[in-house]
């Protein structure tokens, strides 16, 4: 897979692992592990790239005695969500063409 479609592709499936709360990264591995496999190297290099283009907040809480960084959704991380959303419908569109799935139109 294309690296610049791939890391798309995983910087929305970050965003919506916690787009209905708050989350850490054991557990944001957790809840993406049944649909796609991500090391922790990969997942903090994801979480810092969507820190900064202000995707996501992150907040230290102290957990069992350790500082855990929780990770929340922001109006600019929902949008790109929504954008990929709106562009999925597209993406299907060439992934027809390509499998010579699509049914010309008339």
């Amino acid at each position: 897979m294309d690296g610049q479609l791939k890391r798309g592709l995983l910087d929305v499936c970050v965003l919506a692992a916690i787009k209905d709360e708050a989350s850490y990264g054991y557990q944001i591995i957790k809840d993406l592990k049944p649909y796609v496999a991500l090391s922790e190297s990969t997942l903090y290099t994801i979480l810092k790239r969507l820190e900064a283009e202000k995707s996501l907040t992150v907040k230290a809480a102290e957990h069992g005695g350790r500082l855990r960084k929780y990770y929340a959704i922001t109006d600019r991380g929902k949008q790109r969500i929504e954008e990929f959303r709106n562009d999925w419908e597209a993406l299907l569109s060439i992934y027809q063409f390509i499998t010579k799935e699509a049914k010309p139109s008339e």
